[in-house]
């Protein structure tokens, strides 16, 4: 059996750590995940494990009870492991008077537990620091959170979107 020297074994285990790198990326690349896009080395998908959340589509017919609007909007909400929220969503044709995440599973209102700020015309975002509880993190992750833009005229909430939690 050969005796490796430490810099010799170093060397070994790098290139050992390179090569599973490059296959680990090729194997991974384009595939996507609930939550992820794929994107460079599958990135999204891992990232996906480590952080439960993504996109969400607003309507009207996803209030409670519906709406009758032509409005929209979508974005991404993120909560990581730790219960740290961020994230935003960007509306159309409605002018939102508030925004907020709700407990509450479809077909069902609930309770704010985080105010968004309008972070400009048609966008409004999780601010800094926003965090849920370990009860409000436990819904979370059972699809019991939505998100809900308010307005002048339905001031219960114009469009609305389930969290997946996932």
């Amino acid at each position: 059996m050969e005796v490796l020297s430490k810099k010799s074994a170093r060397m070994h285990w790098a290139a050992l750590a390179a090569v599973m790198l490059v296959l680990g990326t090729a194997g991974c690349a384009g595939q996507s995940g609930a939550g992820g896009s794929g994107g460079i080395g599958g990135m999204g998908g891992m990232m996906s494990q480590m952080m439960g959340g993504g996109n969400v589509t607003l309507s009207g017919g996803n209030e409670v009870p519906p709406v009758s609007t032509e409005a929209k909007g979508s974005g991404k909400i993120t909560v990581s492991s730790d219960k740290s929220v961020s994230g935003s969503i960007t509306t159309t044709g409605v002018n939102g008077t508030a925004a907020h995440i709700h407990t509450g599973a479809a077909g069902s209102n609930g309770p704010v537990i985080v105010p968004l700020t309008k972070s400009g015309e048609n966008t409004w975002s999780v601010p800094a620091g926003a965090k849920l509880t370990d009860a409000q993190y436990a819904t979370y992750t059972s699809g019991g959170t939505y998100v809900n833009v308010h307005s002048a005229a339905h001031p219960g909430g114009e469009i609305r979107g389930q969290l997946s939690g996932k």
